[in-house]
């Protein structure tokens, strides 16, 4: 099928203009979630629950909307996190290994923050009387 030269040119004009539409409405999805997650911080140091003075994490989390709105801010790939669990838990030896490994899967409960200085993991494993 031949297409006229003008008209491949309000083709590719019209594709443009979509992509454009496009990367503008991704753009806005990502700097509304940044925002989201800054609110969320700052909420979280508003309420005195960070074990940091309130600059202190006021700053940090406005640091972290700068990196998330820069793209630096991510989460480790599955495999990486698996080897950090292993390392994590590589030191120990027989059940205390295995908790560890459970805990590191997400039995158990998790609390507290990275924000507040650490997770606490723990489980509770009932045996048997001997």
């Amino acid at each position: 099928m031949f297409v006229p030269h003008h008209q491949l040119r309000r083709y590719s004009h019209i594709a443009m203009v979509a992509l454009g539409g496009f990367l503008s409405f991704s753009a806005l999805a990502a700097e509304t979630e940044a925002q989201a997650r800054y609110r969320q911080e700052s909420a979280f140091c508003k309420s005195g629950q960070s074990q940091q003075d309130y600059a202190t994490c006021m700053r940090e989390a406005g640091a972290a909307l700068q990196e998330n709105r820069r793209n630096n801010l991510s989460t480790a790939a599955p495999d990486t996190l698996a080897r950090n669990s292993e390392d994590r838990c590589g030191a120990l030896a027989g059940e205390d290994r295995l908790a560890c490994q459970a805990r590191m899967e997400g039995m158990g409960t998790t609390s507290g923050s990275v924000q507040g200085g650490g997770l606490l993991r723990e489980i509770v494993i009932v045996k048997p009387a001997e």
